[in-house]
């Protein structure tokens, strides 16, 4: 068993930023007292589903990923990697910093010769000089120019670097320190950035973006995150593309095909000098005769939809040692309090579980439901719920037989406040309050009505839970009117 790390005070553990924020320090700290002693699991998610891919793996495995990874963002509205997805994603990691998590950061970025969005690889037919995706490569003219200030393409480059730093102080603001690694893979050519030696280097390009980021927007949440793929091929060495102790707090490595040489790992040990190490992406997490001769590895970030690359008893065995950190275990618990006391964050305890989101679109299963002789009658088969906080947004669509779907919103708290609307143009009124146990929500109402010129009133309860990781709402409704009582259980499937 591992002892239980440490955060005391110790001058390397200081970020390179300059007047970095407390909560960027406690964070580095953290890294600093695990290091060698344990390893926590991460979970890659696309920027436009919000932690879905992390609820994958929680399911899957059987424990929730201690770190929360998310990517800036560069595609088209509605792709998963959607540029537009920004403002979720900041609230989502807001989200999962006051749940427990370490947020870590990259961002396909977008090559200066086109504005957003792009796609990933580049189109058929593509101009070679009017790069339009992410992967590719520039001229070395056009590499120069993004490292030459006052040229178009650099002040292009500043102008797409401003709008991420905007979405960045929005985190600062809030207090959410970020493991920031920008540029990812920079050794291999395969993104526009990457692969470049010489005057005009990805090297310099990154030490430009450090520079933007942290002495022109005066960014002091970042942890940076240096990071590189394998050496497998000459003109690949780390070496080549280190930029120096003074622009990064942590070196990490990208691996796939569970290929953990230890040449790599040896190489990054030289170049850290004691500063922390992690694995920014991975097919497959290492195992743990892998850990026990790479004890460094401070994390593991699986990358989205790979998960199911290592076998479920492959994941249990990992998961379950006492290195191994997920966000239910007590010895992460432990370990991360004095951070979350640095930010302001309520001290986690196991036996109090953070309140459940419910936001998502849900459609009705019939088939799984239990339901009485009115049957399908009147049940919403949508249901689109956005959760912010303390607030809810409830949009319910039914089905009207005889006219278009009927569509009626809901905006309440969540703290028993009365919400009035109408309901059979009488009026209607709701209240919403969490369980003692923050797991289940209850709604309650009461219709007062005038039947045949006598005051009556329908009465209503609902109760929503989640069951399978988040991936199904059970809503048990129970309600007593002048036509009888009624008993159902409604079953919503996430879409």
């Amino acid at each position: 068993m591992c002892s239980s790390p440490s955060l005391e005070t110790n001058e390397s553990y200081e970020p390179v930023t300059p007047n970095a924020s407390r909560e960027a320090k406690a964070l580095l700290e953290f890294l600093y007292s695990i290091s060698g002693k344990y390893t926590l699991t991460g979970q890659h998610n696309y920027p436009n589903i919000k932690d879905r891919n992390t609820r994958f793996a929680a399911k899957y495995i059987g424990k929730t990923p201690a770190v929360f990874s998310t990517d800036m963002g560069f595609a088209k509205a509605g792709d998963t990697d959607s540029y537009l997805a920004r403002p979720d994603i900041v609230e989502e990691c807001i989200r999962q910093h006051k749940l427990g998590s370490i947020i870590t950061i990259c961002w396909h970025a977008v090559p200066p010769t086109t504005d957003e969005p792009v796609t990933f690889r580049g189109l058929p037919g593509a101009k070679p000089d009017s790069l339009a995706s992410v992967q590719g490569q520039l001229t070395d003219q056009q590499f120069k120019d993004i490292l030459t200030p006052e040229t178009k393409l650099y002040k292009h480059w500043c102008k797409q670097v401003d709008n991420i730093a905007f979405y960045l102080k929005k985190l600062q603001k809030a207090g959410v320190p970020i493991l920031w690694r920008p540029y990812h893979e920079m050794n291999g050519d395969w993104f526009w950035w990457g692969g470049r030696h010489g005057e005009y280097s990805t090297k310099e390009l990154y030490i430009q973006l450090f520079d933007r980021l942290v002495n022109h927007h005066k960014l002091n949440n970042l942890i940076w995150v240096w990071n590189v793929d394998r050496p497998s091929r000459p003109g690949m060495e780390f070496s080549n593309f280190y930029p120096g102790n003074e622009y990064l707090d942590v070196l990490s490595l990208d691996v796939y095909r569970s290929d953990f040489n230890q040449s790599y790992y040896d190489g990054l040990l030289i170049l850290s000098k004691g500063k922390p190490l992690v694995l920014g992406e991975v097919g497959n997490p290492p195992s743990l005769e892998i850990l026990e001769q790479q004890p460094k590895w401070c994390l593991y970030v699986i990358w989205a939809g790979m998960v199911r690359n290592t076998l479920k008893k492959q994941h249990k065995k990992l998961v379950n040692h006492p290195r191994i950190l997920s966000l239910e275990d007590s010895a992460y618990i432990e370990a991360i309090n004095p951070f979350r006391s640095t930010c302001g964050l309520a001290t986690l305890n196991l036996k109090e579980k953070q309140p459940h989101d419910f936001s998502g679109k849900w459609i009705f299963n019939e088939e799984k439901s239990i339901l009485d002789n009115y049957g399908a009658s009147q049940i919403p088969y949508k249901l689109n719920v956005i959760q912010k906080g303390n607030n809810i947004t409830i949009e319910r669509t039914r089905i009207l037989e005889y006219a278009d779907d009927e569509i009626t919103k809901e905006k309440m708290t969540l703290d028993g406040k009365e919400y009035e609307s109408e309901f059979w143009n009488s009026s209607r009124i709701t209240t919403a309050n969490w369980s003692k146990n923050g797991k289940t929500l209850i709604f309650e109402s009461k219709i007062e009505f005038n039947m045949g010129g006598k005051a009556t009133e329908m009465v209503s309860n609902e109760i929503w839970s989640l069951m399978e990781y988040g991936e199904i709402l059970s809503i048990k409704q129970s309600s007593t009117s002048p036509w009888g009582k009624r008993k159902m259980t409604m079953i919503y499937d996430k879409r």
